[in-house]
């Protein structure tokens, strides 16, 4: 359905272990699920424009791409600034099981929700077994 990879995950994991905190700050968190012939990822984006969101899928891959800029105005004396600013990035591998053609996507309260419809030839469905009439075995 949905295939997850990360290749700095284990690494930014061991910088959180040994300087605590994270080496890439982790703006794109999100949760999936399949509900019924959809499946759901909620991206969380708080503070994040929805005209700066983009989504295109290429064989298969969805990336997804925000940017959340500076609330300070040029030239302001920045007392603290601990939200992370700047351009987010997150891919998804889709399998094939998913229909790319109809992807659904909602912004509201800061969540990013796609709606992925699971493809027709995907769905299980129902053979029909047809055959002649039935022999009975004791003649």
């Amino acid at each position: 359905m949905l295939m997850r990879t990360d290749p700095f995950r284990e690494f930014d994991r061991l910088a959180q272990q040994v300087f605590g905190a994270s080496a890439r700050p982790a703006a794109m968190q999100m949760d999936a699920y399949r509900s019924g012939d959809d499946v759901i990822v909620h991206f969380d984006l708080p503070g994040i424009d929805p005209e700066s969101i983009d989504l295109d899928v290429e064989r298969n891959v969805l990336n997804v791409r925000a940017e959340r800029r500076s609330p300070a105005p040029e030239g302001a004396d920045v007392i603290a600034a601990e939200r992370p600013t700047g351009t987010f990035t997150r891919e998804l591998f889709l399998g094939d099981t998913l229909d790319t053609e109809r992807i659904d996507a909602s912004y509201d309260v800061g969540v990013l929700t796609l709606r992925i419809p699971v493809a027709e030839q995907a769905k299980p469905r129902r053979i029909e077994i047809s055959g002649g009439s039935r022999k009975q075995l004791d003649s």
